[in-house]
């Protein structure tokens, strides 16, 4: 009965059952929150609910038959359990009622179901390291930048740059490129040669610092493609030996049945 439940489980129409099922569910979580649709169709769209998460839920204990102590040593079945633990919070206690707008979570089993969304978010783990020495170079420098603002440019310009925690705000956004020209004219206006320090900022930012981050994500990604394909070739690998072994041990039978016939026709003959 447990490998007839984990072949189902591992079957590729029950992943796509249960991905469509997870879109269904997003679309009517989305659906509740315009009031003329909730009002119209709200029965409709709770039993929906109820019943997506009822789905989830034999989907989750069915993996716990089948893999027992194993569940909780793969971190996905983690994920899984907890968003479907949040999703079963009781609506009536006010403390809980919070957990149960978290429903919408339940979209983030994508990541577990879907295979190449599994190797993307795997790919952004690997590359956390890296990822968070590039965070305290971006760090460094906008703290460096926000000082050297608040000086040069804090009575110029005080409700942009009137002090540390607006200065890094205010360099913040123009990092993200959001009207940081007009940001820049504002302080031109007094400060002419302002314009060395806004463009040495985002040339630093923008197009180095933000770009190491990517450079670092697509490495981990080219990691984790490496990974795959060596672990593809070495079952590959064990394959082509176990069919090789298993070539050899039916020569070795085909050989004695060779063997064996003869002796057989040469007996008969004597005893003809």
């Amino acid at each position: 009965m447990r490998e007839r439940t984990r072949a189902v489980l591992a079957h590729r129409n029950f992943q796509r059952f249960i991905v469509g099922v997870i879109l269904v569910n997003a679309a009517v979580l989305g659906l509740e929150t315009f009031p003329a649709v909730a009002a119209r169709h709200g029965a409709l769209l709770s039993a929906l609910d109820r019943l997506a998460l009822a789905i989830f839920v034999v989907e989750l204990t069915a993996k716990v038959y089948v893999e027992r102590s194993r569940f909780p040593r793969d971190p996905w079945n983690v994920f899984d359990a907890v968003i479907v633990l949040v999703a079963l919070a009781p609506a009536t206690a006010s403390s809980l009622s919070v957990l149960r707008s978290l429903r919408i979570l339940r979209v983030l089993r994508l990541l577990s179901v879907v295979p190449s969304l599994r190797k993307v978010v795997s790919a952004l783990l690997r590359a956390m390291p890296g990822m968070s020495s590039i965070v305290v170079l971006l760090s460094l420098v906008l703290y460096v930048a926000a000082v050297l603002a608040t000086k040069l440019y804090g009575q110029t310009a005080p409700e942009r740059f009137g002090s540390l925690p607006t200065s890094l705000f205010t360099l913040f956004q123009t990092m993200t490129g959001d009207d940081w020209g007009n940001i820049a004219r504002e302080v031109m206006e007094v400060h002419p040669s302002a314009w060395i320090f806004f463009t040495i900022f985002i040339l630093l930012c923008t197009f180095v610092v933000l770009n190491l981050f990517m450079a670092v994500v697509v490495s981990a990604m080219d990691e984790e493609a490496a990974k795959e394909r060596a672990e593809l070739e070495d079952l590959s690998a064990a394959s082509t030996q176990r069919i090789l072994e298993e070539l050899a041990e039916l020569r070795k039978e085909v050989t004695a049945l060779r063997r064996a016939t003869p002796d057989r026709r040469t007996k008969k003959r004597a005893n003809a």
